[in-house]
C-alpha cells in the first residue's frame, strides 16, 4: 500500500503544477513542472519507484523491474492522483480558464510528438534510475526531471506537452485539455514507453532482468 499512495502523492502534485503554472501564465512553467517532477521523484524513489506515469510503468514492466500484478494498482493509483489533482485545481485557481488546449487539427504531428518524448522520459527513467551501471546514482531525478522541462520547452506548441496518460486525464479534468485527445495521445504514450523498453532491453542485454520475482523500486532505500 506504501508503494500505492506514494504514486498517487507524486502524481498528484505534478500535476496539480502542471495546472497552476498553465492557469497563472508563468514564464517559468517548463521550469516548475520539471523541478516537482525531479523533487517527487528524488522523495518517492526509494518506496515506489516514483513513476507518477502509466507509461513508465508499463516500461518498467517490461523491462523485468515490476510484476505484472503490480501494473493496475500503480496506473490506478497514478489516475486517482490525477483526476483528484484536476478537480482541487478548479478550486485552488480561481481564474479566468483558457480555452481547452486541442490539437485535433494537427494530430499527427501531436501525437507524434507526444510519442518521441514519452519515449525519452521512459527510455531516461530506466537508464538512470534502474541500470546496474548506475547505482546509488545521486542525478536521476535531476536527468529525469530535465528530460520533462526540455520537452515541454520542445513541444509544448504542438501537443501541450502532456508525455503522460494520468497528466491527459489530469488537465482534462482540469479542463485545460480537450478530451477529444486522450485516447489518441494514451496509445502513443503508452507505445513510446513500450520501445524505450524495448530500446533498453537491446542496448543492455547485460542489465535486464528477465523475469522480476518481486516488485522492486527504482532506488533501493538510502542508507542510514
Amino acid at each position: 500500500m506504501r508503494k500505492y499512495v506514494t504514486e498517487l502523492i507524486g502524481t498528484f502534485f505534478l500535476i496539480l503544477t502542471i495546472c497552476g503554472v498553465v492557469l497563472s501564465k508563468a514564464d517559468l512553467a517548463p521550469l516548475a513542472i520539471g523541478a516537482v517532477l525531479a523533487a517527487m521523484v528524488f522523495a518517492g524513489g526509494h518506496v515506489s519507484g516514483a513513476h507518477y506515469n502509466p507509461a513508465v510503468t508499463v516500461a518498467v514492466f517490461l523491462r523485468g523491474r515490476l510484476q505484472a500484478r503490480e501494473i493496475l494498482p500503480y496506473i490506478t493509483a497514478q489516475m486517482i492522483g490525477a483526476a483528484v489533482a484536476g478537480g482541487v485545481s478548479r478550486l485552488v485557481f480561481d481564474v479566468a480558464r483558457p480555452a481547452p488546449f486541442d490539437a485535433s487539427g494537427r494530430l499527427v504531428a501531436a501525437v507524434s510528438a507526444e510519442l518521441l518524448f514519452t519515449f525519452a522520459l521512459a527510455f531516461v527513467v530506466l537508464n538512470v534510475a534502474t541500470s546496474t551501471n548506475h547505482p546509488d546514482n545521486s542525478f536521476y531525478g535531476l536527468a529525469i526531471g530535465f528530460t520533462v522541462m526540455s520537452g515541454a520547452v520542445a513541444v509544448g506548441g504542438v501537443s501541450g506537452g502532456v508525455f503522460n496518460p494520468a497528466v491527459a486525464v489530469g488537465v482534462s479534468v482540469a479542463g485545460l485539455v480537450s478530451w477529444t485527445l486522450v485516447p489518441a495521445y494514451v496509445a502513443a504514450m503508452l507505445a513510446g514507453g513500450a520501445l524505450a523498453a524495448l530500446a533498453f532491453r537491446k542496448l543492455n542485454p547485460d542489465d535486464v532482468t528477465t523475469s522480476a520475482t518481486q516488485a522492486k523500486p527504482l532506488r533501493r532505500p538510502a542508507r542510514t
